[in-house]
């Protein structure tokens, strides 16, 4: 798995060049044969070959990149790239034309927005959930215990932008407990709230637990019971004009497999409320 594979282009060759010589042994071997298949997904001993485009949203890269090496180790032909951004942007990039296999989104209203555009191959599976908590700075020197303690007067507070997953959580949390934020920062993704937090720009952001679990000891979190008020639900689906279905469907089938389910608990996701193909 790459972000950006430096070989990408010497994998395309090589595997062009390969499918050139098959077409030239088969066309031999039998002039009545039918032409070969133009995908650049194949099945073989070795299982599926070809590369793979997924966007995720930004909470996912943890667990998303350690899937993306078992799925590559899996299938020893193939080559996955991964993007992470926010929600909101990776649905627009992909109803903008960006070339895409599979969309996992951090809310089911932006894979909506891509079912209703015809964007989606098939209905999209919900396959882990996510919480928020409050990330402060190691030490907490602005003792945030509470999410009431985040409207204190003079507290630098960042949160993601309304139209982002985290961000519409968060809205909705504010309105459980009656009180409204004054944040100095909005986000476009919940990375960048944490990266506010431990440069130490802000005193307090709102995460998801993930997020803080994977940051190791940059931060700190607070957990507040209000949270579960405005559970994430992660669904994840094929691209309609994804060129590798079969790749794309073996991939969302690890990620909503046992595998992926043992990567995201470790990672501090939970399970889909419930298991959901539409």
């Amino acid at each position: 798995m790459r972000f950006f594979p430096r070989g990408a282009r010497s994998l395309i060759l090589v595997i062009a060049l390969a499918g050139v010589l098959t077409a030239g042994l088969t066309g031999c071997g039998s002039a009545g044969s039918p032409p070969g298949n133009s995908s650049t997904t194949a099945v073989g001993s070795e299982g599926l070959s070809g590369n793979l485009t997924v966007f995720a949203a930004a909470s996912l890269k943890l667990p998303f990149t350690k899937l993306a090496d078992e799925f590559e180790a899996r299938n020893p032909g193939s080559s996955v790239v991964l993007s992470f951004a926010g929600s909101s942007d990776l649905a627009t990039q992909i109803t903008q034309g960006a070339p895409a296999d599979v969309v996992a989104t951090a809310d089911t209203r932006n894979m909506a927005k891509l079912a209703d555009a015809s964007l989606l191959d098939g209905a999209p599976t919900n396959f882990a959930t996510n919480v928020l908590t409050i990330a402060v700075p190691p030490g907490n020197p602005a003792s945030i215990r509470s999410f009431n303690d985040l409207a204190r007067p003079g507290t630098k507070v960042v949160v993601c932008a309304s139209q982002v997953p985290c961000g519409a959580a968060a809205d909705a949390v504010e309105q459980a407990v009656g009180t409204t934020l004054k944040p100095v920062s909005e986000e476009s993704s919940v990375t960048d709230v944490l990266g506010k937090v431990t440069s130490g720009e802000a005193d307090a952001g709102l995460v998801y637990v993930t997020d803080v679990k994977g940051a190791g000891d940059r931060v700190v979190g607070v957990p507040f019971a209000e949270a579960g008020s405005a559970v994430t639900t992660y669904p994840i689906a094929s691209v309609a004009t994804s060129r590798n279905k079969e790749l794309a469907s073996a991939f969302i089938a690890l990620v909503t497999g046992a595998e992926g389910a043992k990567v995201l608990a470790e990672a501090g996701f939970g399970a889909p409320e419930v298991p959901s193909h539409g």
